[in-house]
């Protein structure tokens, strides 16, 4: 994994370490402050499958079961699996057709990978969570008639549908859509503000329109942590310590790492069997002038 560490100017100390647990670029800062961790919320971190598997006895296990990448945990422990968040769980589709009984199929509707399962049983969708399943646009299209509208204004492949309906968008949820911002710059009065906040993809609007900004909604956002570097007394410090961006690469770690490596690199190419060897193929003054010639 790639070294992560705090930007410089986040202070460690503001931070709130229940919701940092649910970041996923704070793995290695839990990894060395272990007693920041908050089990609960960590559990459903999937880059925290590490630490995960060397503490199961803290772990939340409804949370673990719609972790994505806790597949082969939960596999292990079949009867600690929650029938309920395992059909969020995007990799689960497997195992739930293997297990039929154990589709909910309420909320199995929004699973992303459930796709062919779903069409397979179209008596039991639930329109309301398919309408903002992204990979679904075929099967909303397919039944216009079923479309949960506030809800399919925020699936981000529904823009086309979107367009074509524009008497039925909700705008509350359009807010939050990352494709949407065209639509919203062309109907910039019925944007709220607070949606729009959270939304990566809105920050030049956000920047043109600062004083329309929901400060701690901002916080949260993964593209915004410049404008909240410029802005640090209006931040919400626990949807701050949710933001992956507020981790970058360690620079040094990584310089040092491939100090490490170069050094493995160059121990293996002058190794001396390596340089015989090559001296027997070539001949000794080539290889003294490739090696060892300043």
């Amino acid at each position: 994994m790639i070294p992560l560490k705090l930007l410089d100017w986040i202070d460690k100390n503001k931070l709130d370490y229940h919701y940092l647990s649910v970041n996923p670029n704070a793995i290695q800062f839990l990894k060395d402050n272990p007693d920041k961790i908050y089990w609960r919320l960590l559990s459903g971190n999937p880059n925290a499958i590490d630490i995960i598997k060397d503490n199961l006895n803290k772990i939340d296990w409804r949370l673990l079961s719609g972790n994505s990448e806790a597949m082969n945990i939960l596999l292990a422990n079949p009867h600690k699996i929650d029938r309920y968040y395992i059909n969020d769980n995007p990799n689960a589709i497997e195992y739930l057709k293997k297990n039929p009984k154990k589709i909910n199929w309420y909320n199995f509707a929004k699973n992303p990978n459930a796709i062919e399962v779903i069409k397979a049983n179209p008596h039991k969708i639930n329109w309301t969570l398919l309408s903002c399943n992204p990979n679904a646009i075929e099967v909303i299209k397919a039944n216009p008639e079923k479309i949960v509208w506030d809800f399919i204004s925020i699936n981000p492949n529904a823009i086309e549908i979107l367009r074509a309906n524009p008497d039925k968008i909700d705008y509350y949820y359009l807010s939050e859509n990352p494709n949407a911002i065209e639509l919203l710059k062309e109907n910039f009065n019925k944007i709220d503000w607070s949606n729009l906040s959270t939304n990566p993809n809105a920050i030049e609007l956000l920047k043109a329109n600062p004083h329309k900004i929901n400060w701690m909604a901002l916080s949260g956002n993964p593209n915004a942590i410049e404008l909240l570097k410029e802005n640090q007394h209006k931040i919400d410090w626990s949807n701050l310590s949710t933001n992956p961006s507020i981790f970058n690469y360690d620079y040094e770690k990584m310089r040092n790492s491939n100090l490490e490596l170069k050094e493995e690199i160059i121990a293996a190419a002058l190794h001396p069997k390596r340089i015989f060897r090559l001296i027997d193929e070539y001949g000794e003054n080539i290889i003294y002038d490739i090696y060892l010639d300043d």
